[in-house]
């Protein structure tokens, strides 16, 4: 359906894609994988035909129709979330759009001369929108946004008053009931609550068209996709099979790299010591000049470009006593919406809490009382004996001060620490080189969540209260800071919507439904065993 073929891109002095090819068939779901800056939205855009290779070309199959969903969804306002989504539609809302101006023709009398040209239009245009299901259009909108997460409420308010998230929500769900032949999607589970993340994996799995996707979702990836495209170096290398596939045989395929680079290194020494001993003697020139042509004839192996990890060893976080965080009958509302009411908990050390609810539930509410930064209407919330708490909360990053720098954030927390151990702690969580000079004002999202958990864990405390603290995270970042959380000894409460994340790290969950809260020992995967579904929302199915 697309074949990329011999593709050159550069932007600037930096070589994105060199002689780069691959193909993606009709029906194929593929992962695009890559470093930050590889070139993954670049590649989108020139699919897209809004940027052309250097070399190369890319050819699409006549008449397949390609939607896009990236981050930058644009403005929106002045309209309903139903018409916002039904609009940006593409082909189909574009023949919606052109029905209703027959329409008005036909109804004009001032046209009434045009009668017979404008029904024969009409005609056609009913005729492509009915070819593209648009009288479904409408249910079809409603389906996705209440998939997506969007109330009856929301569906009929103005789209200009939603944030930036679920502004992105609408940005989704056009492309969606869009439909195309082959959907291109960035990111899409970034701003999605776990429920909305499941029901989008069961909407792409009975979508019949190809898919390509970039996700820093390690769960989404591996039950999305069946073929993986990497792009790194300047190239494109496919591998067919899920992420954790690809993963081994990366590893596989570097490790074996390795091996035949040694062992050209060692013949190669060899042979060059062979030369170097035996060069000045005539009785050996013929063996020496063999030997010469015959290294100018080897195709030398290059070396594994192995992706820089830095794991940073942290510090142990001081012993708190065994009770950690107590709720004793604590009730809160906000407004006439009763959120809890006489909820008794009781966190002990050394325990990993993830909290579950669908949206309103209360999960953000019940880490805001933990940390204390609200008050319940009624009942207590207590700290432990020689607890120090970490409270890390998407507000967390508005505390970094615009004008410092990576690293003058960082001296500033930790005066008296060592020059390399704040070093090995930035690179840790992916600033490295000139990026710690780089100013907290004109950093992305992603970046400042990075910078304010390597503030919060280089100095841990012994209760870590998280609220999406992957938000952002790409897959290196995340699984570094699982490898660290994994180590860490203190006590974690945490809300996400990563179940590679929750799976790796809990040991406890706390359920919040309409009838109350409900306790399972175990972490999140004996939780979805339990529990017979992987998010409180999906009960029903």
């Amino acid at each position: 359906m697309i074949q990329i073929d011999s593709i050159s891109k550069r932007h600037g002095s930096q070589i994105l894609l060199l002689e780069a090819s691959a193909s993606i068939q009709r029906g194929e779901k593929v992962g695009l994988v890559g470093p930050n800056g590889s070139g993954k939205s670049t590649l989108f855009r020139m699919l897209m035909r809004e940027e052309e290779p250097d070399d190369g070309r890319i050819t699409t199959d006549r008449g397949v129709t390609l939607g896009w969903f990236s981050q930058d969804v644009g403005e929106m306002k002045g309209q309903s979330v139903l018409e916002a989504t039904i609009g940006g539609a593409g082909a189909v809302s574009e023949a919606a759009h052109r029905l209703h101006e027959l329409e008005q023709a036909l109804a004009d009398p001032e046209r009434a001369d045009e009668l017979d040209r404008l029904v024969e239009q009409y005609g056609e245009a009913q005729a492509l929108f009915e070819s593209l299901d648009g009288y479904g259009l409408e249910a079809r909108a409603q389906t996705v946004l209440a998939g997506l997460g969007f109330t009856p409420e929301q569906v009929a308010g103005d789209v200009g008053l939603l944030s930036g998230g679920w502004k992105t929500r609408v940005g989704l769900a056009r492309i969606l009931v869009m439909r195309p032949d082959g959907l291109l999607l960035d990111e899409p589970t970034n701003h999605l609550d776990l429920e909305s993340i499941l029901w989008l994996e069961g909407w792409i799995r009975d979508f019949e068209g190809a898919l390509v996707l970039t996700s820093h979702d390690r769960a989404f990836m591996n039950r999305i996709v069946s073929k993986i495209i990497e792009i790194d170096g300047g190239d494109l290398r496919t591998y067919t099979g899920d992420y954790d596939f690809y993963e081994r045989q990366r590893e596989l395929a570097e490790r074996e790299q390795e091996a035949q680079f040694a062992r050209q290194q060692a013949m190669l020494a060899k042979e060059e010591a062979f030369i170097a001993r035996f060069k000045a003697r005539a009785s050996h020139a013929a063996q020496v000049q063999s030997r010469v042509k015959k290294l100018d004839k080897i195709e030398k192996v290059e070396p594994p470009k192995r992706r820089q990890v830095v794991d940073f060893e942290f510090a142990a976080a001081p012993r708190s006593g065994d009770d950690v965080l107590r709720f004793a009958g604590v009730s809160k509302a906000w407004g006439q919406k009763k959120i809890f009411d006489g909820l008794d908990l009781l966190v002990r050390r050394g325990e990993r809490w993830c909290v579950m609810g669908a949206n309103g539930a209360g999960k953000s509410t019940l880490l805001k009382l933990a940390a204390g930064t609200i008050q319940p209407d009624a009942g207590e919330v207590t700290l432990g004996a020689s607890v120090k708490m970490g409270y890390f909360a998407q507000h967390s990053m508005d505390q970094l001060v615009a004008a410092e720098s990576v690293w003058q954030t960082l001296e500033n927390a930790f005066p008296r620490a060592a020059i390399g151990s704040l070093r090995a702690l930035a690179a840790a969580f992916g600033f490295t080189g000139d990026e710690i000079e780089k100013r907290c004002g004109l950093l992305s999202g992603g970046e400042k969540v990075r910078l304010v958990m390597a503030r919060m864990l280089y100095d841990p405390p012994n209760f870590l209260v998280l609220d999406e603290p992957t938000n952002h995270l790409d897959l290196a970042t995340k699984e570094m800071l699982m490898r660290a959380l994994a180590g860490y000894e203190g006590t974690m409460l945490l809300v996400s919507h990563d179940r590679h994340f929750l799976s790796g790290l809990t040991n406890r969950v706390l359920e919040l439904e309409a009838d109350g809260p409900h306790l399972y020992p175990g972490g999140y995967a004996e939780y979805v065993v339990a529990s017979g579904h992987e998010a409180p929302g999906m009960r029903a199915a």
